[in-house]
């Protein structure tokens, strides 16, 4: 089993080297099995294999009767295997991926203070505008979600919006959690995604950092004492 594994990983390495090397650029229609596998020295099994193990992580794509091709490769698909991942994890591992956002996020938002086009911050404005103090708890948490996301979108930089959109699903429940339990917390999302929006406007981007470790520390630190 180990040998077998050994010579997929080979195979996965060798298709990676393709990719890597420009050989295969996305949307590429790789060589039939026979002469794939002849080509790079591998085994049709081991091939077939790396293709699956591609496949799953969304690498390559493989279309019934019409061959395998390259996927578009773009961070929003490639990353959808780790948001797998992290959906399969405990309560307790949603602190450690706050702690990862306490990291990022920041971050982001103060991109985004530099490269918000007015656009951007309209869309912010309406995502605000759509809660008040009477809002249900499931209106919030998609107010929260798109918020973040639409901050990461104005950051300009698609790998680290991907790669905070696979974080984010995983968080759904601590926030309902938070909504449900912890008073006004409709009221204190609000003026928090408000205070860092205006940051974003004066395109301050320290202030708009500092304010978004605030938020995220806050909700982090409810949920530690939570659990």
């Amino acid at each position: 089993m180990i040998a077998d594994m050994a010579v997929t990983d080979e195979a996965i390495l060798k298709i990676k080297a393709m990719i890597v090397s420009g050989e295969l650029r996305p949307g590429d229609r790789l060589e039939p099995e026979k002469e794939l596998s002849e080509r790079l020295g591998l085994s049709r099994s081991s091939l077939r294999e790396a293709v699956k193990a591609l496949e799953v992580i969304r690498v390559l794509d493989v279309r019934r009767g019409d061959g395998t091709y390259v996927t578009s490769l773009e961070p929003t698909l490639l990353l959808e295997a780790m948001s797998f991942v992290v959906d399969l994890h405990s309560d307790q591992s949603v602190l450690e991926i706050f702690a990862v956002r306490r990291i990022l996020e920041p971050a982001t938002s103060a991109l985004a203070a530099q490269h918000a086009e007015p656009d951007d911050l309209a869309h912010l404005h309406d995502l605000l505008d759509g809660v008040d103090a009477e809002s249900d708890i499931e209106t919030l948490v998609a107010h929260d979600l798109d918020f973040h996301r639409g901050i990461a979108a104005a950051a300009g930089n698609t790998y680290l919006a991907s790669l905070l959109e696979s974080m984010s699903s995983h968080t759904v429940r601590a926030r309902i959690w938070r909504g449900i339990t912890q008073e006004d917390a409709t009221g204190r999302t609000i003026a928090e995604h408000g205070a860092i929006l205006a940051a974003l406007e004066q395109h301050d981007h320290e202030l708009a950092r500092a304010l978004t470790l605030t938020h995220i520390a806050g909700v982090e630190n409810w949920l530690r004492a939570a659990l």
